[in-house]
Formats: structure tokens, C-alpha cells, sequence
């Protein structure tokens, strides 16, 4: 909502907001683009000059705010609504989607085509380093290109449907398709249907790009209208990337386009599945008329994005780095790829159970397989204890099973206990991987700070 609220100013809208525990950094943010807020939500603050609401897909019935402008009947949306409305209609909208990878990709992409020149407007759910003083979730540009994060999540109380079936696709990506988000969908048969929904979305002259690794991605070619093309590091797509080489802070490949080589690319990320991310990446740009020079320096010069593999801080020896990995396949990839990158460092795996998919049973036996390639493993409490215990992740299970597949791991009580293991049993040259899609009780902060050397 945040994000959105500054690109309306930016359109030279008057814009305020509210929310219910606005922390520092986006107050800071907001307030850096001149957008009043209010904490905590009061029907007073609904006044009378209100020409428009947007409501947000966390606000429910009840809320006293959205009981005041369903009264008084001010217009309102939904946020994906308004981004519709406000900048797509015009424009030619490249919506990056699947259950992995898609902020990354929109990043990526975003990047490529503005060093390109072709100045596209940017929407990003993370912040993008490339992008603003000191990185941004947006870009507001001058050229036909919106770059959009297609995130399958709800829109609103009032519309319980996938906030990318609201983009106007005219190329849409879609690199995997898992199941994830259990609060919304029911099983994956209802993942599956939103993702097609999506790609019939695309008209006839535009362009679906699916994600050839994954089967249930690549099961939509049958239903698209569009034109369609593949990509993934197997044989047989129209774009493969192959000859993979990871380095100790990006990887290497080389590209095919329908079996002839296109070119060799080097990527500052790690991980095969970024490989993928920074393909679809590829694609897009050559299919708005890029050459592969042009998109090679693009991606040379990637800055990343926070909260993915980000280096935090370095004490005692120990790198600390943040990641918002929280599916067990995201966790896989992720921890595989720095294992790649750094064959020989001890690397500790932290991870939070906090999403609503996450801290349920229905992973217990895919997270017991995800922490491969890590050398020590510290579980935290789930999140959300509230779930009842059939349904919640089991802890304790987890490490059984962890530690009988031979690994060392172990469930810490607190983010305090996980600090003091660390602090504890710490190796000069350790990768402390803290991953979660929260805050994690600020332990970035607190673990760099207790592995400071006492002076």
C-alpha cells in the first residue's frame, strides 16, 4: 500500500494513509514522499473530503475505518484495482509471476529494460538496490513498459481473487508453480487455477513465458491463447540457459534460443533457480527488442534486492545474511546455492517458521528434506501458535527427522537461545543464514551485535 501510495503522488494525487503499527522505515518512507499517515485505524479519520479509498487485502469487516466508508457508500477498490486503473490501461504491462522468484525477476527485468533505455515504470514487493537513492519498491518512467509483480495472494475482503488477474497482461511470466499460501487456497488443484487464469489473460499478439522446470507451469501451454515460450535449464525449451558456474558472489551460464547459442551471461546472484529468474529476464528484453549486449550489461549490473541473500554484517569471522526463504523449496534452492558458491564454509541454516504455509503440517516432510546443504540447522518457535496442534508444524518432529538424516540440528527456544548458540560454537569463516518472512525479533541486528569481540 505504501508503495502504491507514492507513485499516486507521484501522479500529482493528494494521498494519505492509515495503518495500524506503522514502523520506522516505511513512516520514513512516506514521509520522504510527503504522504501524511495515520496509526491505527478511526472512523473520524474517514472525513468528508475523501474522494477514494483503497483497501488494503489485510483489512477485514469489523475494521472501524472500512465500517465508515461502507456507510457513507465513498467509492472504494482494491489495491491491485487501483494500480489497474491509475497506470496499465495505457500502458504495455509485463507481469512476472509464480510461487518462486517473481521479486527477484521483477527486479531483474525492471533493471535490464531501464539500463537498456527503454524507461519503464517499476513495481516491485521488495526493494530493489538498482533502483532510487538508496534502493526502491517502484519506478515511475516516461516510456510504454509497466513492469509488475504478480503476486497470486488475494486482493480484498470483497475480492478473494488473485491480485495479478487484475495486470492486463500483454507478456506474462510465469516461472513455477508450487503450492503456498494455505490461508487462501485450498490445495494445489486451487493454485493451479489462478496460474491458468493468468495465462488466458494474455491476448492473442502478446506473449506467455512458463517456466519449463516446472511441471505444473509448463502443464498451461495447452490452455494459453497467446503465443507461448519455455525456458529452464532442461533440454527441449525455446530458451535454455546450460553450463552453469557459480562464483563466490555471481554465476556464469550460457544461453540457447530454440537450440542456437544466444550468448554467455553472468548474473551477481546465486543459485540455479536465479539462473531461471535472470532467464526469463532474458526473454522478455529480446521480445521487446533488446540486443543481447544491451541485456548482458544489464545483468552484469544487477544490485540485487534486500532480504534476498543479503549480507548484513560480518563479526568475528561470521557473515550474516538475510533471506526471506520460507517454502522448504525456496529454502533448498537457496541454501544450495550459497553451498555452490562457497564449497568449503560451515554454513548454519536459521529458519523461522512465520508464513501462513510454513508453519503448517503440510511441509513437515518437505522441510525435513530442505536444509540439505547446510551444516548446522536452528528451527525457531512457529509464529503463529494460535494454529491447533494437528495442523501446526511439529518442531520437534522436525529435528528428529533432520538429525536422523544425519545432520545437526536442534530447536532453540528463543531468538536470544539461537543467538547464544551461535555466539557459543561460531567458526571464523561461518555463514549464518537467518530466514524468515518476518522480523524475526530484529536478530539480524542483535547477532552482529553479540558477535561483536568484547573490548
Amino acid at each position: 500500500m505504501a508503495t502504491l501510495a507514492a507513485m499516486l503522488k507521484r501522479k500529482g494525487l493528494d494521498v494519505r494513509g492509515s495503518d495500524a503499527d506503522v514502523y520506522p522505515p516505511m513512516s520514513d518512507f512516506l514521509a520522504a514522499e510527503g504522504i501524511p499517515v495515520f496509526s491505527g485505524y478511526r472512523a473520524e479519520q474517514i472525513t468528508s473530503d475523501l474522494d477514494f479509498v483503497i483497501v488494503g487485502n489485510a483489512i477485514s469487516r469489523g475494521n472501524p475505518e472500512l465500517e465508515e466508508v461502507l456507510e457513507r457508500k465513498i467509492r472504494y477498490c482494491s489495491l491491485p484495482e487501483a494500480i489497474r486503473e491509475q497506470f496499465l490501461w495505457g500502458a504495455r504491462s509485463i507481469v512476472l509471476a509464480g510461487t518462486h522468484g517473481k521479486t527477484t525477476t521483477t527486479a531483474l527485468t525492471g533493471w535490464v529494460l531501464t539500463h537498456a533505455g527503454v524507461d519503464p515504470s517499476v513495481l516491485v514487493g521488495g526493494i530493489a538496490r538498482n533502483f532510487g537513492d538508496h534502493g526502491s519498491s517502484y519506478r515511475m518512467g516516461q516510456g510504454r513498459d509497466f513492469v509488475i509483480e504478480g503476486d497470486e495472494y488475494d486482493s480484498a475482503f470483497f475480492d478473494k481473487t488473485a491480485k495479478f488477474l487484475k495486470y492486463l497482461p500483454d507478456i506474462a511470466v510465469i516461472n513455477n508453480i508450487e503450492f503456498d499460501h494455505a490461508d487462501i487456497y485450498a490445495d494445489m488443484d486451487a493454485v493451479t487455477t489462478a496460474f491458468s487464469r493468468l495465462a488466458r489473460l494474455v491476448p492473442r499478439k502478446g506473449l506467455l513465458l512458463l517456466g519449463g522446470d516446472s511441471p505444473a507451469a509448463l502443464a498451461l501451454v495447452g490452455g494459453a491463447v497467446s503465443r507461448v515460450q519455455t525456458f529452464g535449464t532442461g533440454d527441449g525449451f525455446d530458451w535454455q540457459a546450460h553450463n552453469l558456474v557459480a562464483g563466490p558472489a555471481s554465476t556464469r551460464f550460457r544461453v540457447r534460443r530454440n537450440g542456437s547459442p544466444f550468448g554467455e551471461f553472468e548474473v551477481p546472484l546465486l543459485g540455479a533457480y536465479n539462473v531461471r529468474n535472470a532467464l526469463a529476464a532474458i526473454a522478455v528484453a529480446t521480445e521487446i527488442g533488446i540486443d543481447a549486449v544491451r541485456v548482458r550489461e544489464g545483468l552484469r549490473t544487477f544490485a540485487g534486492v534486500k532480504r534476498r541473500l543479503e549480507v548484513v554484517g560480518v563479526a568475528s569471522g561470521v557473515t550474516v545474511i538475510d533471506d526471506f526463504a520460507h517454502h522448504p523449496t525456496a529454502v533448498a534452492e537457496t541454501l544450495a546455492g550459497l553451498r555452490a558458491a562457497n564449497p568449503t564454509a560451515r554454513i548454519w541454516a536459521v529458519f523461522e517458521p512465520r508464513s501462513a504455509s510454513s508453519c503448517r503440517r503440510i511441509f513437515q516432510d518437505d522441510f525435513a528434506r530442505a536444509f540439505s546443504a547446510a551444516d548446522r540447522v536452528l528451527i525457531a518457535p512457529v509464529f503463529r501458535s494460535t494454529l491447533p496442534e494437528a495442523e501446526r508444524l511439529s518442531i520437534p518432529r522436525l529435528v528428529h527427522d533432520l538429525c536422523a538424516a544425519g545432520q545437526r540440528a536442534e530447536a532453540p527456544a528463543s531468538v536470544d537461545e539461537i543467538i547464544d548458540t551461535i555466539v557459543r560454537e561460531h567458526r571464523p569463516g561461518d555463514l549464518a543464514v537467518l530466514m524468515s518472512n518476518g522480523g524475526f525479533g530484529g536478530i539480524h541486528t542483535r547477532l552482529l551485535a553479540a558477535l561483536q569481540p568484547a573490548r
